[in-house]
């Protein structure tokens, strides 16, 4: 194909607001502009400002209403006309859908109107974000089935790792296995790990203490307490907690964190949205904690493999499909004492801590150089296939 195609990507909510589909697209659209035309179709963010320039690649952005007590906004494209003007206008190749919501349904419509192919992505476990929200598995089970007859309408449906495409196949319903299409990350290792820790030594004065870390939004679905509960129990032991990101449940989790005592042991350090620092505070870490039964296959953990950080996850998550224990990273059973029990063994295994090091980057460090190289080739065929 000599031509430089157009690539449309819907996401249901985007800058300034963080998250890992956020950053998914993000590594998408700028590794892709280099050879596409590429528009990410977004909502406005209510009362935040964000600007959308710096990018190198088009976003176009569509009203939204904000929704009490959530992170998000509610996208409102079918009332807004200029937003409908500018997607007319892209003359799209091809729509890749990042959230089967109501911008991901919009691509969907315009892909049936112009008879060119549409690909989704699977990036969530639906079913675990109904049950939360409404506390009834009925609901949650009519609300997936929804979501299901969305992803029936692309043309082909990738997920982020075989255990996310088993559970949508087997458990969800969706007609076939999706194809596995891996999450990346842009994070390179750092140059000098020596100076990466002295970095972070200095800006929270530390001196031998073993550091252990959480990266992501500050939110009880990410199973955050469980990490100050087992760390209660380890109160004693030489160690720095530090939580990177913000969330809903900051203020709950402060609360915590005194009413344990862990004042002292504890970092809340907010958001880190300088890269290059974010890749030190990884590569000073010596564990990263992440007993999220939530995530499908969440970005963070591939950051810390970029930097050898091993990563302790729980036996049943989604997320830890890959992971075998004690080779390249570490599980553990679903509850405080046992995730306390980990944590000792492993900092006190010095031998299969350094192998779990290197193997942990030589088997979870994808880059997303390569990754969207795939992609693209994807997309072609696709395109190619609807032309014949």
């Amino acid at each position: 194909m000599k031509k430089k195609i157009s690539i449309g990507l819907f996401i249901d909510t985007f800058y300034p607001m963080v998250d890992g589909v956020i950053m998914v697209v993000d590594n998408y659209a700028k590794r892709l502009a280099d050879i596409a035309n590429v528009y990410v179709f977004a909502p406005k963010i209510p009362h935040k400002r964000f600007d959308d320039s710096k990018f190198n690649y088009k976003v176009i952005r569509c009203n939204s209403l904000s929704v009490p007590l959530l992170d998000y906004s509610l996208p409102i494209p079918k009332i807004d006309p200029k937003f409908r003007k500018q997607l007319d206008e892209c003359k799209l190749d091809i729509i890749h859908i990042h959230s089967p919501m109501t911008l991901g349904k919009i691509g969907i419509q315009y892909a049936k109107e112009h008879n060119i192919p549409v690909i989704g992505t699977m990036h969530s476990q639906y079913r675990q974000d109904f049950y939360r929200a409404t506390h009834s598995k009925r609901i949650a089970n009519q609300l997936t089935k929804e979501i299901i007859k969305v992803y029936e309408e692309c043309d082909e449906c990738w997920t982020v790792n075989q255990e996310v495409a088993r559970i949508f196949h087997e458990e969800y319903g969706y007609k076939k296995l999706p194809i596995v299409k891996n999450n990346a990350t842009e994070m390179k290792p750092v140059k000098d790990i020596q100076k990466s820790r002295e970095r972070i030594n200095e800006l929270h004065h530390l001196t031998d203490e073993k550091v252990f870390l959480f990266v992501g939004r500050i939110n009880k679905l990410k199973n955050i307490f469980l990490i100050i509960d087992a760390l209660k129990i380890l109160k004693e032991e030489n160690y720095k907690m530090m939580f990177i990101g913000t969330g809903q449940d900051e203020l709950l989790l402060k609360e915590k964190i005194r009413e344990y005592g862990l004042k002292d042991k504890v970092l809340m350090i907010g958001k880190v949205t300088d890269r290059d620092l974010l890749a030190d505070y990884y590569a000073r870490a010596d564990l990263f904690l992440f007993p999220s039964l939530y995530d499908a296959n969440s970005i963070v953990q591939i950051e810390a493999a970029s930097q050898k950080t091993p990563v302790l996850f729980l036996e049943e998550a989604a997320t830890a499909c890959n992971i075998k224990d004690n080779h390249n990273g570490y599980l553990s059973k679903n509850s405080a004492k046992e995730y306390a029990k980990r944590i000792k063994e492993i900092i006190e295994d010095e031998e299969t801590y350094q192998k779990v090091c290197e193997n942990a980057f030589k088997e979870l460090y994808i880059n997303w150089d390569d990754e969207v190289k795939e992609i693209y080739e994807s997309y072609l065929k696709w395109i190619e296939r609807r032309m014949k």
